[in-house]
């Protein structure tokens, strides 16, 4: 019987932390807590004890609640890439690509996913992945650290799953995202279709996503769409990632 249950807990402006609870055991693991309050507050909502903390980068909105929850909770055990070992706080378990363990009876398997940032890591849990910021609705994460080269080959791996795969990415940006999109794609009936329905409801969470339609409609893992090739006036992957990020980077929509 699966004993997995997904919380999805807003935090800061727009950020998303992801509470997995284990039914069997009441214990919690926790994706990314920008902030402890939000986590404190479904632990005792949910009578859990919080057991483990995964990070998937570094950036501060993703571990500003660690120290304080490995702190109230010890022993927590504080999970990310082997790479930020010592820019996460309270890290102690340093994960290398293809590493698992288990969780809530499921397996969960670490991606290293370069490109936002280098030591950039996703969670791969049965049917659903948590990319962190490599990965949004329609879009996808800056550049800060890594180069196009490698946010292409991080991208392929998470277009590459299966597309019932459920995405539960790090930041509610989809609405925007799309209003950009339509300008790589004007033609893209699916994409408009998308956009009409997130724009009907602003308010309500766009996560999970569907891969499914993140291939349909995300230009950021489109590069080899005809109609983006033909927008980045490019025949290469990477060349017409890079244009369609650079766009990003400068729209004001």
């Amino acid at each position: 019987m699966a004993r997995l249950r997904i919380h999805r807990l807003r935090a800061l402006k727009d950020n998303y932390v992801y509470l997995l609870e284990d039914e069997k055991e009441r214990k919690a693991a926790v994706i990314d807590p920008g902030e402890a309050a939000p986590v404190e507050a479904a632990l005792g909502r949910l009578d859990l004890q919080l057991a483990q903390i995964w990070n998937t980068h570094h950036h501060w909105d993703h571990t500003g609640g660690n120290e304080p929850l490995a702190r109230a909770h010890a022993p927590v055990e504080v999970i990310a890439s082997a790479h930020d070992f010592g820019r996460i706080p309270a890290q102690t378990r340093r994960l290398a690509d293809g590493d698992r363990f288990e969780w809530a009876g499921e397996t969960v398997e670490a991606m290293m996913i370069p490109g936002h940032t280098l030591g950039h890591v996703a969670y791969r849990v049965g049917e659903n992945v948590f990319p962190g910021d490599t990965l949004f609705g329609a879009c996808c994460g800056r550049l800060f650290e890594g180069t196009p080269e490698m946010m292409v080959h991080s991208l392929g791996r998470l277009r590459a799953l299966p597309d019932d795969t459920q995405v539960f990415c790090g930041h509610e940006y989809t609405l925007g995202c799309l209003h950009f999109a339509v300008t790589i794609e004007p033609e893209n009936a699916a994409l408009r279709a998308r956009l009409e329905r997130v724009a009907a409801a602003p308010e309500e969470p766009t996560v999970p996503l569907s891969l499914a339609e993140e291939k349909a409609t995300n230009p950021f893992l489109r590069w080899d769409a005809p109609a983006v090739r033909a927008w980045a006036g490019e025949r290469d992957d990477v060349a017409t990632f890079a244009k369609v990020r650079e766009a990003k980077n400068v729209w004001r929509g």
